[in-house]
């Protein structure tokens, strides 16, 4: 009775085990915070970026499926030409063969747009100078595209094909485009911190300074820094030209790219090593795939299949997508089967918002099953007796392919 008292009186736990600290009441746990350097949405498109005469148009016209002018002269595109490419996915397919739905075309897209082309001295104005910038500034990702095939037929700006130097252009102009921008913002802020107007803002200042050390200094794109979570939040807002992600697009000759073969290849990669590692290099041929897209799509298959060859185009616009920080989770059943596109690391409530935002106001749970699962087991009964159908709540972040069905409270989302 005394060692009861004891424990009850002085809080000793049972059995000498130490005491569980739970929660506050009221309380839930907040997920962690994360932050992707980019715009935030998911309306967002890539950019066609190179030199002049490289063959961004004719690769644009293919990939979709467009007819805009491809001809052997410098700046032959000066608006910007878009147009929405669908993602290409084995498991959407498969997801429509399964449910046969009443609405089937709701595949993920992506929207790309092709800009004229970049000289040297372009952030100074030459060229088409500052309207180029500023159409790659309303992208927020770039497929830069190097020219390694030789014809003289095609003129190149600088007269021999050099894809190192190409991208030393390209690269510099972006960078003296944004540091411009930078220099400004620091001495503008710099002299109002000093005077004593803007006390409040010496954090923000301290940041700008630690950029324009980067870009002048190290000389390094911005999306290569070590940016903690406040650096990334002041970055969106500045929207800077070399902070976009890149994929580059290395434009071969056909039988170069059926060979698999360019001597400028393994160069083009340790420039990349070197200057963004990470990031994804895919060869391409233009010329090839708009030789392919003329042909019946039999006659086509027949010909990639005797010269065992294969369309690089869903490898690029699958690239281009992951690239934007973007992924999609599916809806299925009889009525429809729809991919929603979400930014990677987005919660379950913020997915259901993507519906309707109703269902991220009154958001209760995710039933949520993973594409490899349903297609294992074979129906939603299966997965759900495999245990494979699991409840989510507010802290899941969806993955991609994720097969969702959400619970919401419907008058959540009404005014009181």
């Amino acid at each position: 009775i005394r060692d009861r008292y004891q424990r009850r009186v002085h809080g000793e736990p049972k059995s000498g085990l130490p005491k569980k600290s739970m929660p506050p009441k009221g309380k839930k746990e907040e997920p962690k915070k994360t932050l992707l350097l980019g715009r935030p949405g998911t309306s967002l498109q890539v950019g066609i970026v190179g030199m002049p005469n490289v063959g961004k148009s004719t690769f644009f016209n293919v990939i979709t499926k467009s007819a805009i002018p491809a001809e052997n002269f410098p700046f032959c595109t000066i608006d910007p030409n878009s147009a929405r490419v669908i993602v290409p996915d084995e498991r959407y397919d498969w997801l429509v063969e399964k449910f046969n739905p009443k609405s089937r075309d709701n595949y993920p897209w992506l929207q790309i747009t092709d800009i004229a082309g970049l000289v040297k001295g372009a952030s100074e104005g030459e060229g088409l100078g500052n309207a180029f910038l500023s159409h790659i500034y309303a992208t927020d990702g770039i497929f830069m595209m190097v020219r390694v095939f030789d014809d003289p037929e095609i003129t190149h700006v600088e007269g021999e094909v050099d894809p190192i130097r190409d991208l030393d252009i390209i690269v510099s102009e972006l960078l003296l485009k944004d540091k411009a921008m930078i220099d400004e913002k620091v001495e503008k802020l710099s002299a109002a911190v000093k005077r004593g107007l803007e006390k409040h803002r010496k954090k923000e200042l301290e940041i700008l300074e630690r950029v324009q050390q980067w870009i002048t200094v190290d000389k390094k794109p911005v999306r290569c820094g070590p940016w903690n979570l406040e650096d990334i939040e002041l970055l969106n807002t500045l929207h800077l030209l070399t902070a976009k992600t890149a994929v580059y697009l290395c434009n071969m000759s056909p039988d170069d790219y059926m060979k698999k073969k360019n001597k400028w290849l393994p160069k083009i990669k340790a420039w990349v090593d070197e200057h963004t590692p990470g990031e994804m290099i895919i060869p391409v041929s233009a010329k090839f795939e708009a030789m392919l897209s003329e042909m019946p799509d039999d006659e086509r298959q027949k010909y990639l299949k005797e010269n065992n060859a294969s369309s690089a185009l869903p490898k690029i616009v699958k690239a281009g997508f992951s690239a934007l920080n973007l992924q999609y989770f599916f809806t299925a059943g009889e009525d429809e089967v729809k991919a929603w596109i979400i930014r990677k690391g987005d919660l379950a409530p913020v997915a259901a918002g993507r519906i309707h935002s109703d269902m991220q106001k009154g958001f209760i749970c995710a039933e949520v099953m993973h594409f490899e699962d349903l297609k294992e087991c074979g129906s939603e009964g299966a997965c759900r007796g495999a245990g494979k159908l699991r409840q989510q709540g507010r802290g899941y972040a969806v993955e991609d392919g994720d097969i969702c069905f959400f619970k919401f409270n419907a008058g959540a989302g009404l005014k009181k």
